[in-house]
């Protein structure tokens, strides 16, 4: 529970875990990310430009998985999460890669790419939730490859928004043989942006930027490849930003923050494409 400053006790909603992930490539002008501008719709971050992810699926917790890369028990203790639940969140991120933007981070038994595009049956089955993650692996023969995906971030929603997400953020470099492609009801817009040019649109007031979208986005633009970011050494620590009652995006207070609301000024979310 939190306080309001009359002293009001306050409920907080109930978390969500979820994961996000950063899929990035190189250009000659530095590191593409791909972003997307969820639909005004969504009943979280309506119109907001942010990367691929969702929810956990409970299912595919305990689930035999196929695997490659680092176990379960690795990413608990790189999320202080459970075993059961780590494994739910990296399932999360292969599957919320390949239902937003129809990139698959699985192989095939003799180790190559599968064609997602011969799957889009299964994708479809995936984001109507008639498909576990776990069911989909095991009857197309995949394997899912965790070894791509790197831990990034670690955020918790307010405890004064509507709904909450307890969400990790993995990294990931674009596979080589595949597009990702903007084939999902969630987003209006869906396409490759260089991090920083994404970050001085955003001061321009051209899209707008959650907080850790943007910080995310600043961690990026500071790496001239997306192998030296992937071999950068990170601890992620969990960053639940301070709230200031009755303040809204301006009262809160999270690592960065200072540099975050300097560069906002005044804007508020606009009606404006990536």
């Amino acid at each position: 529970m939190t306080s309001t400053d009359q002293g009001a006790e306050v409920v907080s909603a109930p978390i969500r875990d979820a994961a996000t992930v950063v899929l990035a490539r190189d250009t000659a002008d530095g590191i593409e990310v791909f972003l997307q501008r969820r639909v005004k719709q969504m009943a979280f971050a309506g119109g907001m430009t942010v990367f691929p992810g969702g929810g956990v699926d409970k299912r595919d917790a305990g689930a035999h998985v196929a695997w490659t890369g680092p176990d379960a028990q690795w990413w608990a203790e790189q999320f202080n999460a459970g075993a059961e639940l780590a494994q739910a969140l990296v399932c999360a991120a292969v599957r919320e890669t390949f239902e937003e933007c129809g990139v698959l981070l699985a192989t095939t038994a003799d180790g190559a790419f599968a064609d997602p595009g011969a799957l889009a049956e299964d994708r479809q089955r995936l984001v109507e939730k008639s498909l576990s993650f776990a069911e989909f692996l095991t009857g197309r023969g995949l394997t899912l490859r965790a070894d791509l995906l790197s831990p990034l971030a670690h955020w918790i929603t307010p405890v004064n928004e509507k709904r909450r997400y307890d969400t990790r953020f993995f990294l990931a470099a674009m596979p080589e043989g595949q597009k990702a492609d903007a084939e999902t009801t969630e987003a209006e817009v869906a396409r490759w942006v260089n991090a920083r040019v994404a970050i001085d649109s955003w001061a321009d007031g051209k899209h707008f930027l959650m907080p850790p979208t943007w910080a995310q986005l600043h961690y990026v633009s500071g790496f001239a490849t997306v192998a030296e970011l992937l071999a950068a050494e990170r601890t992620v620590e969990c960053i639940l930003p301070d709230t200031t009652p009755g303040a809204g995006l301006a009262g809160l207070g999270f690592p960065g923050s200072d540099e975050y609301f300097r560069i906002l000024g005044d804007q508020t979310p606009p009606d404006i494409t990536l």
